[in-house]
């Protein structure tokens, strides 16, 4: 099928403008999963290397630009060194959610994929969970088996199940992979605080005496978001100003051409009996912002001049920003959505289409055809 009209071509020019951004996301692009593990032990009380408590755990999360994000961690802790047993195969959990920054995008700024080294540090909030069992936390000591350990050590096995408020942070050294860089790995240090204490009946405090310090290794995936990428994608971004210059161009060309008495652009969206006539006054051009498809007031009020009753074909357009099956889906959303409009005024709608994009200047139109 050859192109709507021959107008087009000269009516989408707008200025490039030199500045750029990412692409906005929608409420489930930039999602991640991941798991990690590693060992943790006391910060304070015993000689650092013994009593290591190998752990695992899970993080989901996002990220809402390239440098700022959140995410929610759960770890498990599966020893009891070197505390005495509780008498479980887990013998804690800590559940966090973290704030993360991206300081290499922060600093270095983003340029259109993630680094292959990055710096992120983590901080949040969190609950601590120790797991008991009943005929371990009833056990009776004897004195010398009291003597061999703390006066923490002999609170936390006579008062196995305890919760407490927790506080971690951490920095992530994190090496994106693949061609996509839909992969992730990372080496984190970190310290976690006991608020109010292991046994949650402190005064909240961050006290490094109630605190553990942990060193875990993790991979994340990365999942593909709707701009076709698994991460934050570089647009050249339109502001109103170029916005307005587009429509004021619209304009003139419409105005110069509604001067010549002939024939100024044909109807070739569909096959035809005859060839047909179409003059400029019979064409209502909406602009749309980059990447949307929502009509705007001005694009209401526009369409807004067709009568009920008249007949009608839609064509939607892209600018070339965008990967073709983007702009494909985005052109038609814009031919619907004007559609859908026009048929809640009565206007009767032949055929909506989207063509993509259409040439090399901008062009987030649809053009209506009124016949």
């Amino acid at each position: 099928m050859k192109k709507l009209f021959t107008l087009m071509a000269a009516a989408l020019i707008a200025a490039g403008a030199s500045a750029q951004t990412v692409q906005e996301s929608k409420t489930f692009d930039n999602v991640y999963v991941g798991v990690n593990g590693g060992v943790a032990t006391k910060t304070t009380g015993h000689a650092w290397l013994k009593g290591l408590d190998p752990n695992f755990g899970v993080r989901v999360g996002r990220w809402f630009t390239p440098v700022f994000g959140l995410a929610a961690e759960s770890n498990a802790y599966f020893s009891n060194k070197p505390a005495n047993s509780f008498g479980t195969t887990v013998r804690a959990m800590n559940t966090s959610l973290l704030a993360t920054v991206n300081l290499s995008n922060w600093f270095g700024g983003y340029k259109g994929e993630p680094r292959t080294f990055e710096v992120i540090p983590v901080y949040g909030f969190g609950w601590y969970h120790s797991f008991g069992n009943s005929a371990v936390a009833n056990r009776t000591w004897t004195a010398s088996q009291i003597a061999q350990i703390n006066s923490d050590d002999v609170a936390a096995t006579e008062f196995a199940k305890k919760n407490a408020l927790t506080s971690k942070a951490g920095i992530d050294f994190a090496f994106n992979l693949g061609e996509a860089k839909a992969w992730q790995v990372y080496v984190e240090p970190s310290i976690t605080w006991a608020l109010n204490g292991f046994d949650g009946e402190q005064k909240v405090a961050y006290d490094v005496n109630k605190s553990f310090v942990q060193l875990n290794a993790g991979v994340v995936y990365k999942f593909n978001t709707s701009n076709g990428t698994h991460n934050f994608k570089i647009v050249k971004p339109y502001d109103q100003a170029e916005i307005d210059q587009l429509n004021s161009t619209i304009n003139d060309l419409r105005n110069e051409l509604a001067k010549k008495p002939k024939e100024v652009v044909k109807e070739v969206v569909k096959e035809a009996p005859a060839p047909q006539m179409v003059k400029v006054e019979n064409l209502v051009f909406v602009t749309f912002a980059q990447g949307k498809s929502t009509l705007t007031k001005e694009a209401k009020k526009a369409l807004d001049g067709v009568k009920s009753g008249k007949h009608v074909q839609i064509v939607g357009t892209a600018s070339p920003e965008g990967s073709k099956e983007i702009n494909d889906k985005l052109s038609q959303a814009r031919a619907d959505e004007v559609a859908k409009y026009l048929k809640n005024n009565g206007v009767v709608v032949d055929e909506a289409t989207g063509k993509g994009v259409q040439g090399n200047t901008s062009n987030r139109l649809a053009v209506v055809y009124v016949k």
